[in-house]
């Protein structure tokens, strides 16, 4: 059966009470920066790259490492630069085992790579902006595009942002799935992709599995042979991950 989503609350329906707990907590805001901040890096960072990258001030910065660090979230070397601490990799395979995305996608994405399809990609949303590719395998053709694993892309570019917004079909596509997502050239002038999304228990979207190399590869007849092997991959995904595939119809 199809996937109902809910509408959001209109901000007229929302009382003052509840509007107000929306907008969070700055202090935690800040102390996610600095996360972000090291997430990004892929590397330790002093306090002055940290303020640099942050935003924020060396002062604001070290009572917030206080209690990232207290809490195993953030740790401070010898050389006084700051990495993810013992709870990052801990949270880690918590999302993992919650949600065994590499266990599951990886295979599906080599098997891909195998049958001579594009490079096979999996993205998730960040924010209201961006996505972010958590996997990636690079397909057995000679040029490539450049995606990578962390990278973080725009959410309004390319076909796995389309898929993540859930956004209206390519008319290309449609005879083949409502649920295809294709771009051309549209975060990378030479480059195209073609993606589907995988959903897990509750049929929660949990991200977009994408095909993508260089533009001169992508046609109507190679979209027609990336399509529905990328499709199979994404129902095969979401059965294994607990959710349902929607109904076509």
């Amino acid at each position: 059966m199809p996937i109902d989503i809910p509408s959001p609350p209109s901000a007229s329906t929302l009382s003052a009470g509840y509007a107000a707990n929306m907008e969070g907590v700055a202090a935690v805001d800040r102390a996610m920066t600095i996360a972000q901040a090291l997430e990004q890096a892929r590397r330790p960072l002093t306090l002055s790259e940290l303020s640099h990258a942050t935003g924020l001030y060396k002062s604001t910065i070290l009572r917030l490492l206080v209690s990232l660090e207290r809490c195993g979230l953030v740790m401070r070397r010898a050389d006084q630069a700051y990495t993810f601490g013992p709870f990052a990799f801990r949270l880690g395979k918590a999302y993992d085992a919650n949600a065994p995305l590499e266990a599951t996608l990886l295979p599906l994405m080599q098997q891909l790579v195998q049958q001579g399809m594009e490079s096979p990609s999996f993205h998730v949303l960040r924010d209201d902006r961006t996505r972010q590719c958590l996997l990636r395998i690079d397909s057995l053709h000679s040029t490539l595009d450049r995606v990578r694993v962390g990278d973080l892309l725009p959410l309004a570019a390319g076909a796995p942002g389309k898929v993540l917004q859930r956004a209206v079909p390519e008319p290309l596509l449609a005879d083949l799935s409502p649920l295809l997502q294709l771009s051309f050239g549209e975060r990378d002038p030479s480059c195209a992709a073609v993606a589907g999304p995988v959903y897990g228990p509750g049929n929660f979207l949990l991200g977009a599995l994408s095909m993508s190399g260089p533009l001169d590869r992508f046609n109507a007849t190679s979209v027609r042979v990336l399509g529905p092997a990328l499709l199979a991959a994404c129902q095969r995904a979401t059965a294994q991950l607990g959710g349902q595939w929607p109904d076509p119809q």
